[in-house]
């Protein structure tokens, strides 16, 4: 049953966790707080053949809590998960990471390198890292704590770090489906993907008392709208339960600015 208490960070945690449910037996990696509790969540209710690791180099029967932990805490070690495993899993493509891109543009791919010139860049990030082979080899969603036109920018990214829906870079011999697997992209306004018309972003859900007019201004490219836009459904108790268990220390209210009510109509 759904609750009428809870955050905003705590909506964004369950409309996350359902990139991940029907996935069946992947390893799922959520970088940053909110996206690893929401790899979190789908492990312990939607989907419990997740797979997930410590970050260092074992799997987990369940997910280890975020922050400090009591002096008998102690991980629920299934198997050894070292680097070699991890590059297996992302070339076979049994993987399902969702990250937080700076940018964001119309074709799905995403920038985590650097804004403006690359040769003058007004501000360094993590650099390209090893984005490229990961979005070409399994699937990615996106994270979005602050939803505006910076991130979901005209134009192309200023450094495209990863593999979206651009025909003019696509490989020769691939088709768009075969390389790039967008799944979710979950923003602090709404749930979207990329499956409207020939890999437009599209308007999957809006989060209670957001419009779509709100969406739709703080994208800087076109947003396909259908008909039948639904309400981000609120958390289940149950859910409430299992990240608040996951995260003790509340780290979570640290991520959206000011946490606000999940529910804003009000506001």
């Amino acid at each position: 049953m759904a609750t009428s208490d809870y955050t905003l960070a705590e909506l964004l945690i369950c409309a996350a966790s359902e990139a991940w449910r029907h996935d069946g037996e992947v390893l799922a990696t959520g970088i940053g707080t909110i996206p690893r509790l929401a790899a979190s969540l789908a492990m312990l209710t939607s989907n419990p053949d997740l797979m997930m690791t410590d970050s260092e180099a074992f799997l987990l029967s369940e997910p280890n809590p975020m922050g400090p932990r009591p002096a008998d805490f102690r991980p629920r070690y299934e198997t050894w998960m070292g680097f070699s495993r991890i590059f297996d899993n992302v070339w076979g493509g049994k993987r399902h990471a969702m990250v937080g891109p700076t940018q964001i543009d119309r074709f799905g791919q995403a920038n985590i390198s650097c804004i403006g010139d690359y040769a003058k860049p007004k501000a360094m990030m993590l650099g390209v890292r090893g984005f490229p082979g990961n979005s070409s080899n399994h699937a990615n969603s996106f994270f979005v704590p602050s939803h505006n036109t910076r991130v979901f920018k005209d134009g192309e990214c200023d450094v495209v770090c990863s593999v979206g829906y651009n025909p003019a870079r696509l490989p020769r011999g691939y088709t768009m489906e075969e390389l790039a697997d967008v799944r979710l992209v979950v923003t602090d306004l709404c749930v979207m993907d990329f499956g409207g018309p020939d890999h437009q972003l599209r308007l999957r859900s809006l989060h209670p008392g957001i419009t779509v007019e709100q969406v739709v201004q703080n994208t800087g490219f076109p947003v396909c709208v259908p008909d039948d836009v639904v309400t981000t459904p609120a958390p289940t108790a149950q859910q409430l339960e299992v990240i608040r268990r996951m995260d003790p220390h509340n780290l979570r209210a640290r991520e959206i600015r000011d946490n606000p009510p999940g529910d804003r109509s009000a506001r």
